[in-house]
């Protein structure tokens, strides 16, 4: 099951304790870099596209429940 991400106008809350500012996420993503290795050999990541993401989990980080994160709406958010 996939979790929708939060937009401007939402955010997430754990149904089960009330948590709306730590989680844990598992995403998968699809993204194509340009790599520049330095002469040593060292990588460094210049440019980024990501090609396709999904979010599959959000764990509440202070209940540890899985499967119980909805999002609300931010406050203000209307206005």
């Amino acid at each position: 099951m996939t979790v929708p991400l939060p937009t401007a106008t939402t955010r997430w809350r754990c149904t089960l304790c009330g948590n709306l500012t730590r989680f844990d996420v598992t995403r998968s993503s699809k993204v194509v870099e340009y790599v520049h290795l330095d002469l040593a050999g060292e990588p460094k990541i210049e440019e980024r596209e990501v090609l396709s993401e999904t979010i599959e989990s959000v764990r509440c980080r202070w209940c540890n429940a899985a499967d119980k994160v909805e999002l609300v709406d931010r406050p203000g958010a209307g206005s």
